[in-house]
Parts: C-alpha cells; structure tokens; sequence
C-alpha cells in the first residue's frame, strides 16, 4: 500500500499543477501580445485604489498620488514643500537630495500645466503597506525600429510625517531623465 501511494506522488504532482501550468502559457501569450504593441490594463477606478480600510494607508495613498498630479503632472515645483519633506531621500541617480533637488528636477524635466482633477498618467495600481506606497505605471517605449513596446515603471516612497521622505525608482545614471507625462496612453 504504501509503495503504490509514493508511485501516485508524481501523478497527484502533475494534476496538482496543471492549473498553475495553463495560468502560465496564458500569461505568456498575454505578454507576447504587449510586446506586439497592445498596451497592458490601466485602472479606470482611481477611488478605489485610494480607498483602505485602514485610515492612514489610504491617507499615505491620497499623498503620493497628488503629489503625482500636482508636481510630476502639472510640474509645479513651487509645491513640492506640501507633499516632499526637507531632508527627502532621492535614490534616482539622476536627481538630487532634499525638497530642493525634487524641485530642481521637476523644473528641468517638464512645463508647468494645469492641475487636473485626476492622475492622468497610465496608471496600473497603488499598493500602501505600512508606511510605504508603491505606485505601477505603464511606460511605453520605442525599440530601435520605431515600434512602440510596453514595460513598466515602478516607484516605491516612504512616508514619514505626513510627508514623503524616501523614494525609489529603477532610474539608472544613464537613463535620460523623462517627463512622465509623455508616456501618457492618450
């Protein structure tokens, strides 16, 4: 009896894992057909991914994404006080420390707009645990032929004090310092 249940183990092993199998040939054709130029699903609900059961997670949330329509948006940097703390911490190679170099950066990488009501950025989710944020974007790119292919961008900041006094991106020292704003889908 308990040879033939061992000589199951791998039968019992491969059913087990036939769902996890076909979740991930689907997932791989969903990724081929966003490299061929259709863009991944962006939230539509922006409220609920604000929302939070937990009041300060969803008050942390509220900070990072209008500090994202405020000064990474509409490119106010003469704001960047209400949302960035003085002793920030930039971990993008390409910006310098402090509330001063966030604002600094933001004057050079793009125009001042008009604020509008909602992040108009391909924004995929935000995730708050703790007292971090972490923010997903679509990013849409040209390969070396012209063709236009999907990746994403990530943030992750950390709050402190009611304001935002970390944060990192996967920025390298050799990546041209972008406005986000055209990367918008639209």
């Amino acid at each position: 009896m308990r040879k033939a249940a061992i000589k199951l183990l791998p039968v019992i092993f491969l059913i087990a894992a036939a769902p996890d199998r076909l979740a991930a040939e689907q997932d791989k054709a969903q990724m081929g057909t966003e490299t061929n130029g259709t863009a991944p699903a962006t939230a539509s609900d922006h409220a609920a991914l604000l929302a939070s059961d937990d009041p300060q997670l969803a008050a942390n949330k509220q900070l990072v994404y209008d500090m994202y329509r405020i000064l990474l948006q509409a490119g106010l940097a003469d704001r960047a006080g209400e949302f960035i703390a003085e002793d920030y911490i930039q971990h993008n190679p390409n910006a310098g420390q402090g509330l001063a170099g966030v604002m600094d950066y933001v004057r050079k990488t793009r125009p001042e707009r008009e604020i509008e009501d909602r992040l108009e950025l391909p924004l995929i989710n935000i995730v708050a645990e703790r007292n971090m944020v972490s923010m997903a974007f679509v990013r849409p790119v040209k390969d070396a032929d012209g063709n236009t292919y999907y990746s994403t961008w990530f943030d992750l900041y950390r709050i402190e004090d009611g304001k935002i006094a970390e944060h990192w991106d996967p920025m390298l020292k050799s990546d041209t310092p972008i406005d986000p704003n055209d990367n918008r889908l639209n």
